[in-house]
């Protein structure tokens, strides 16, 4: 085994880093690039629990053949002159709480963003990070809501690429923040500063991203983060608790997923004629294909087509102040001793 050199030491080194992972995106709208990320997102063991030469063929057999076309496409529909919104995003929340960490402790604490597939690895975050000198690592996925598919997954990436080096940091790890105040809070009022500028809708419908059954029937806590995180969201909305909805979005195959489906309470909520529905993500950090083309343009033609009218997608937190604020408490909070 090869462990790699360590870099030149760095004079005044820093109290701490933050490595914020999120899912990633194809390097570009075009078929190629899309089927070079879905190789690697469904070759991911965590993603797809299934034998793995019965899923090998499958996934060569069946998906990657047809499905990057597809999803091009609606890659197209969302990609902006800065690229994939995900990474875009990514960076300048890297920045923001980079600088909001700065102002509260009066030191700079070096923030990066890697993805977990697609770039920027988290392998090359890591090796910003490194370099900068950082000897304390917190590692804070961006997915609210813990999941072995998503936060295990990007942490099996992290211990996969701190194998390799020769001098390993300490490390800690943030497991989730479905109920942090702060998160809670930034949701809130994501929806509280629609309501005051364009007005109340008659229903609210929080999506979140879908899981097979038989993961939480394993032990995956998903399911009950997400709807602890409704619950602690609607407290604070000024709206009653039968107008509200919660629906779990981007079912893939034909084993059984969790709650009710997305499509369908969009569906249902346009057959009966209503006037003004709020869709809000609370999973989702930044928004991405799920969000914007997946709900914002689909979910909207579902629920217009049979017959609804005023539909509103709630963007993603993105880079919100409040978000950033409470980014920042999270990673304060689990750097106790590292910043004094």
């Amino acid at each position: 085994m090869h462990y790699t050199d360590e870099p030149p030491p760095v004079t005044d080194p820093p109290p701490a880093g933050v490595l914020l992972v999120n899912l990633g995106s194809p390097e570009a709208a075009k078929t190629g690039a899309v089927r070079t990320y879905l190789r690697q997102f469904l070759a991911d063991p965590r993603v797809v629990e299934l034998p793995r030469f019965r899923w090998w063929l499958i996934r060569n057999l069946f998906i990657l053949p047809f499905r990057p076309l597809r999803s091009a496409h609606a890659y197209r529909k969302i990609w902006t002159g800065d690229g994939s919104p995900l990474v875009a995003a990514g960076r300048h929340q890297a920045a923001d709480l980079e600088w909001e960490l700065g102002s509260r402790i009066g030191r700079v604490v070096p923030v990066f963003t890697g993805m977990r597939y697609g770039k920027p690895s988290i392998a090359a975050a890591l090796g910003v990070l490194r370099r900068r000198g950082c000897q304390r690592l917190l590692v804070l996925p961006l997915y609210p809501q813990y999941s072995a598919t998503t936060t295990a997954s990007a942490l099996d990436a992290v211990f996969d690429e701190l194998a390799n080096w020769r001098r390993i940091p300490e490390l800690r790890t943030v497991n989730d923040y479905h109920d942090h105040p702060g998160y809670i809070g930034a949701l809130a009022a994501s929806l509280q500063t629609l309501w005051h500028e364009r007005g109340k809708p008659s229903r609210v419908l929080m999506s979140f991203h879908g899981l097979p059954e038989r993961y939480i029937a394993a032990g995956d806590p998903y399911e009950q983060q997400c709807r602890a995180t409704a619950a602690l969201l609607s407290e604070r909305l000024d709206v009653e608790t039968d107008r509200i909805d919660i629906g779990f979005q981007s079912r893939f195959g034909r084993e059984p997923w969790i709650g009710l489906e997305t499509a369908r309470l969009l569906k249902d909520a346009g057959t009966a004629g209503t006037v003004g529905l709020d869709v809000i993500c609370p999973g989702f950090a930044a928004d991405c294909l799920e969000t914007l083309e997946e709900i914002a343009i689909a979910g909207s033609r579902i629920f217009t087509k049979a017959g609804g009218s005023g539909f509103r997608y709630v963007p993603a937190l993105n880079r919100r102040p409040d978000h950033i604020a409470a980014l920042a408490e999270i990673a304060i909070e689990n750097m106790t001793g590292w910043l004094n």
